[in-house]
């Protein structure tokens, strides 16, 4: 007779792993079979549809190169080059065969001229041609000292030096009545409010231009998510060390605590803004005159006003407003850099999901704040006073976000 195996015994850790990877194995060598094999013993097989992405223009003297990666479904050759519809010689590294999702660098000897638009049209050797168009061709700067140093002016002057001067309003608001406290709180709800949606449809630009296989909504998506929750973790220990509003679950940062929560907000919002601006100057895709300067100042100093909300009743030294204007417009900095220097369409979708992600949690935290006495989120902010600082931060956003459009 065979001994029935015990019961109580737990599996061993062999088995453990043979029933959770049994499934993965098996999915795996379906699909090997299929690709492999499967298309053609089906007779499933077509022409693919090619995609070849031109994701970066370098301007160097007498030099243009770009930089492309296959996205399509299959490999494909690379035939002619056409710049301004003229058929050009180039040199093509590793080779003119680039397998699927992978890159190849194109060296076009041209005398290029600045300021002048080109239009870059690559044909496969199907026949297909893929285009890419820059509309005002200028230096690509290099990784130097210098060009660190240029950039980080950049970054400073339209992300740090706004949120300080935003910052000097701390008198200002202390002045005010203390019944204006609901007011200048639901204001900052209206500020982020703006730039949270405004960080959402910068990435809805972005995504015209990446392919699917990147799955852009979803980059966002993790990117929201992920600052979201991790945000309100960090909110939480904020809480524990500063003391809180409220205990248990309804415990939220207050005071330093929250205005320290709105700045790393901010500053996320504020890490996708410099990327952006650091790979459109480098593009020459924005002329960043003196008029656009100004408009990125007014519009970013009401970042530092949404700082200040919840400092109004307490105190706060020159050493936590400082700390408070580099969390908020530090990330302008590093965003400049690496637009400039590293950009990515794909990674510039996590970072503005993260932006926005961090600035809904915050509004979150700012708006649960302002419930009284059981009433919902929305029957707080409808309330005369709450409702018209919404409608205060929001409007002032978007006056000033026309001094930035262009």
């Amino acid at each position: 007779m065979t001994p029935r195996p015990d019961p109580g015994k737990p599996p061993s850790a062999a088995r453990v792993w043979l029933a959770g990877m049994g499934p993965l194995l098996l999915v795996g060598a379906m699909t090997w079979w299929f690709l492999s094999s499967g298309v053609a013993w089906l007779r499933l097989g077509g022409v693919p549809i090619e995609k070849l992405a031109i994701e970066r223009v370098v301007f160097r003297p007498q030099e243009i190169v770009l930089k492309v990666r296959n996205e399509g479904p299959g490999p494909l050759s690379v035939g002619q080059l056409l710049v301004n519809d003229a058929i050009w010689d180039f040199s093509i590294t590793p080779g003119r065969e680039i397998g699927r999702m992978k890159g190849a660098t194109l060296s076009i000897p041209y005398d290029w001229l600045p300021g002048e638009p080109y239009v870059f049209t690559i044909v496969s050797g199907t026949g297909l041609k893929h285009s890419r168009t820059v509309e005002l061709a200028t230096m690509t700067p290099s990784a130097s000292p210098r060009s660190f140093l240029v950039f980080g002016v950049l970054g400073a002057y339209v992300g740090v030096i706004p949120v300080f001067l935003g910052l000097l309003w701390l008198p200002f608001l202390r002045a005010m009545p203390r019944t204006w406290m609901d007011f200048w709180l639901s204001l900052t709800i209206g500020l982020l409010l703006f730039l949270g949606v405004d960080t959402l449809k910068e990435s809805i630009d972005i995504l015209g231009r990446v392919a699917a296989y990147w799955n852009g909504v979803m980059l966002v998506a993790l990117g929201v998510v992920g600052a979201f929750f991790s945000l309100n973790g960090v909110g939480r220990v904020l809480t524990a060390r500063s003391g809180t509003a409220g205990t248990g679950a309804s415990a939220r940062p207050s005071g330093m605590a929250l205005a320290t929560l709105i700045a790393i907000g901010i500053g996320l919002h504020n890490l996708g803004e410099g990327l952006a601006i650091g790979a459109a100057y480098t593009l020459g895709e924005v002329a960043l005159g003196s008029f656009l300067i100004v408009g990125f100042t007014l519009h970013n100093t009401t970042e530092g006003l949404a700082i200040l909300s919840p400092l109004v009743g307490g105190k706060a030294s020159l050493r936590d407003l400082g700390i408070l204007g580099l969390l908020g417009g530090g990330p302008t900095i590093i965003g400049a850099w690496a637009g400039a220097f590293t950009y990515s369409d794909p990674l510039s979708l996590v970072f503005l999901g993260i932006g926005a992600g961090a600035i809904f949690q915050v509004v979150r935290v700012l708006a649960r704040g302002r419930a009284e006495g059981g009433e919902s989120v929305i029957e707080s902010l409808s309330r005369p006073q709450n409702a018209a600082g919404l409608l205060a931060g929001f409007i002032i956003m978007y006056a000033t976000s026309l001094l930035v459009a262009g």
